[in-house]
């Protein structure tokens, strides 16, 4: 870059996205012709140089966005007065605004994205005439007491101040706005404010106003005159209640996006919004709206493309015969009160991708207009009463890539054409309905990320199918009546991070493919017919301890790539208690259990694979041999169930660290000695952790370990009333074995005793032999 230094004439320099070292600003100083600087993520750092860039005051653009700039710049701009327009978005600026005052030459301002203290009167820019744009996202907006008599001078056309911070009322210097086109105010708190409708009377040129989040309350009141230019308002997540404007429609006739969801607005929907012409997005989801839906949408917004309605009271049909919203690529009416079939209007757009009726109180069949949607990407039909089987021509729908039907009351088998959706399937959701039959074993979609076959009655062995979904997540087919070995393949299933195969009837042994997979979560096998040993090289981990690139994966690419979601639920038992996890706490979840099944062996003595778990469960199978002390190394565990086996010896002492443990249960087994210490989480486990295990002694327990009282083994025997098998069968044998040689020796004493003895047993085998033959059948007779 030094050669930068004989470019006296350079008037425009524009880098993009190529790392440069920082002596790059130094040099800059040394071109008096350079106007416009463009420096757009090239990894700079540090703070400007006062030599070089601060000595620029001839610039007129600025643009040193997406770096890592940081440091106070009052002292390097404030001489910068032939400066236009200014990008220093994306860095870690910090400081106040000041500086900006004496830039009178400024007209556009994009600071978002750094760490500026901005105060809510924009104060610093009362004086910068020119000024049309200020860009301020996600900065620290505070407010300051404005001086009321004071007016800025600039004029603005677009300002987005979206971020945080509570600053009580709307700005004052938005009163005196009258080119406004677009304001982006979002997350900002105003507290006891109602809906500025004074700033739509006095911007006629609006296009774009977007409340988010902030705390505006009281009843949505538009203005006198109506407002032929804006095109999308967004108000969602507030407080707003009382009914929806009647003539919203004819006040805003010119809306192409309207979303007034998170508020608390009750009432109808007003009929109005069927003279939206323009509207294509409606979201009035997770309000109070009831009624149904009006004819007049249904009718007059032709161009509407994306409707939800999401989580509200509305009733009735879903749609009348009068329809002509044959452009709708997303329709969710989910949690409502809606009755009837689906309709067969629907069948009238062929571009629905995302159709979510769930939890609401539908009925009949899944109608087989459906096989007309060639388009269909996604088809959500869960929480309803819907009967049936799953119809053939879905495998015909080559564009379905999401198939969540779960909580209804399907039956049929999954039909074998649905291998045709091997190549676009990306969620499989059937879980909770009367499905029975195989899977077909040439059902293996290739990017599938999801499969909820939860809670039905699917039988047969696991043959082939997902064999080769190698991007799946999620493997959930617990509750079934599956059979048969669990498949090696498996263990190439490497981004599995959630299996579930419990309550079916799985046998042989645990797979040691499992072993390969690296990203494995949670894993459920438990309540199964499952023998042979626990592999001790089984990983468990959550996406804390993986690498960055699955992480990237999981909440990112899968979300876009393969439609993995963490709000689908998975059922997992833990503390003896079944939880349904989604969101956010199926990225931290992880846990074993193998209980209910007939595994021998001993507990893993190697814990490193998974020192994260939180939750562990070997209850109810036949382990031997003691409890690993290692097994305190777990920290993080919460449930521990280590009861019904025939596990030996002592409790290791060193279990008392787990601060988190709040289930821990090792009865009946053979444990002997004195109950771990009664302190931090252990001071809370009762006599019920421990029962069943006949030389254990301590509190809770009754059993006193003091050497004055009488033997341990005795007084259990007395309490329990129990036998030692062991000594039973000795005792039985040898008691038995005297019994025969005194036999012995009396008769080889006593000779008239063994002539009587001998002649007794000649006259029986006489007597025997006589009765048999007199009854046989003649033909057996020579």
């Amino acid at each position: 870059m030094h050669g930068l230094l004989h470019l006296k004439n350079l008037e425009s320099l524009r880098i993009y996205s190529t790392p440069l070292e920082n002596n790059i600003l130094q040099t800059i100083g040394a071109m008096p012709s350079l106007k416009f600087l463009s420096l757009w993520n090239c990894g700079l750092n540090g703070t400007l140089p006062k030599q070089g860039f601060c000595e620029s005051t001839h610039l007129r653009e600025v643009d040193i966005d997406y770096n890592n700039l940081k440091g106070n710049l009052s002292e390097c701009f404030s001489n910068f007065t032939s400066l236009e327009n200014i990008d220093l978005s994306s860095n870690q600026f910090s400081g106040n605004i000041f500086f900006l005052k004496s830039l009178t030459s400024l007209s556009t301002l994009r600071l978002s994205n750094n760490n500026f203290q901005i105060p809510s009167s924009l104060e610093p820019f009362f004086n910068l005439s020119k000024l049309k744009y200020i860009y301020a996202d996600n900065n620290s907006i505070y407010a300051e007491t404005e001086m009321h008599h004071l007016s800025p001078r600039f004029q603005l056309n677009r300002i987005s101040l979206s971020c945080c911070g509570d600053v009580g009322s709307f700005p004052q210097f938005l009163y005196h706005q009258h080119d406004l086109q677009f304001v982006d105010l979002s997350n900002i708190y105003f507290k006891g404010e109602q809906f500025p409708g004074w700033l739509l009377g006095n911007n006629k040129k609006l296009q774009s106003l977007i409340l988010i989040n902030n705390s505006l309350s009281g009843p949505f009141r538009l203005p006198f005159a109506s407002h032929l230019d804006l095109s999308g308002l967004d108000v969602s997540i507030n407080f707003f209640n009382g009914s929806i404007p009647t003539e919203i429609g004819a006040k805003l006739p010119s809306l192409t996006f309207l979303n007034m969801s998170k508020n608390s607005f009750g009432g109808s929907i007003p009929a109005s919004i069927g003279g939206m012409n323009s509207l294509r997005s409606l979201d009035l989801s997770n309000n109070q709206l009831s009624g149904g839906l009006p004819e007049h949408l249904a009718m007059g917004c032709s161009l509407l493309s994306v409707l939800i309605l999401s989580n509200n009271r509305l009733q009735g049909q879903i749609f009348s015969a009068n329809f002509s919203l044959t452009n709708l690529r997303e329709l969710q009416v989910d949690g409502n009160n809606f009755s009837g079939s689906i309709p067969d209007c629907l069948s009238n757009c062929s571009f629905l991708s995302i159709l979510d009726v769930s939890n609401n109180q539908l009925f009949d069949e899944i109608p087989r207009w459906m096989e007309n949607l060639s388009r269909l990407s996604r088809l959500d039909l869960s929480n309803n009463a819907i009967f049936g089987g799953i119809p053939k021509w879905m495998g015909n729908m080559s564009s379905l890539e999401e198939i969540i039907m779960a909580n209804n009351h399907l039956g049929g088998s999954i039909p074998v054409e649905f291998c045709q959706l091997n190549l676009k399937l990306k969620l499989l959701d059937l879980s909770a309905n009367d499905i029975s039959g195989s899977l077909p074993s040439c059902f293996s979609p290739l990017r599938i990320s999801q499969v909820h076959l939860s809670k039905n009655k699917l039988q047969g062995q696991l043959t082939n199918a997902f064999r080769n979904s190698n991007l799946l997540v999620t493997l959930d087919l617990s509750n079934n009546h599956l059979s048969g070995n669990i498949p090696n393949w498996i263990g190439k299933l490497y981004q599995l991070s959630y299996l579930l195969l419990n309550n079916n009837h799985f046998e042989g042994e645990i797979p040691i493919q499992l072993c390969k997979l690296g990203h494995l979560s949670l894993i459920d096998l438990s309540h199964n017919n499952l023998s042979g040993i626990i592999p001790s090289c089984l990983k468990i981990t959550t996406l804390n301890d993986v690498s960055q690139d699955y992480v990237h994966y999981v909440t990112t690419v899968a979300l876009v790539n393969t439609s993995f979601s963490t709000e689908e639920p998975i059922e997992f038992t833990t503390k003896n208690i079944s939880y349904s996890y989604k969101g956010k706490i199926l990225t931290i979840l992880s846990g074993i259990d193998l209980s209910c099944n007939k595994l021998t062996g001993e507990i893993p003595h190697k814990v490193e694979n998974f020192l994260k778990i939180f939750a562990l469960n070997l209850s109810h199978n036949s382990l031997t041999g003691p409890i690993p002390a290692a097994l305190s190394k777990l920290r993080q565990i919460e449930s521990l169930d280590l009861s019904y086996n025939n596990l030996s010896g002592k409790i290791p002492p060193q279990l008392v660290g787990l601060s988190f443990l709040s289930f821990f249960s090792v009865a009946y087994n053979n444990l002997s000695g004195s109950t771990p210490e009664r302190t931090a989480q252990f001071a809370t486990f009762e006599e019920s952790s421990y029962l069943g295990n006949l030389f254990l002694c301590g509190p809770p327990l009754q059993k006193s370990c003091s050497a004055t009282e009488p033997s341990l083994i005795q007084k259990a025997r007395e309490e329990d009333g129990s036998i030692d098998m062991d000594v039973f069968f000795v005792s039985f044998i040898v008691s038995y074995i005297i019994v025969l040689l005194g036999f012995a020796v009396v008769l080889y004493i006593n000779p008239n005793w063994r002539r009587a003895w001998f002649y007794h047993i000649e006259m029986g085998i006489t007597s025997c032999f006589n009765f048999v033959v007199d009854n046989l059948p003649r033909e057996f007779h020579c």
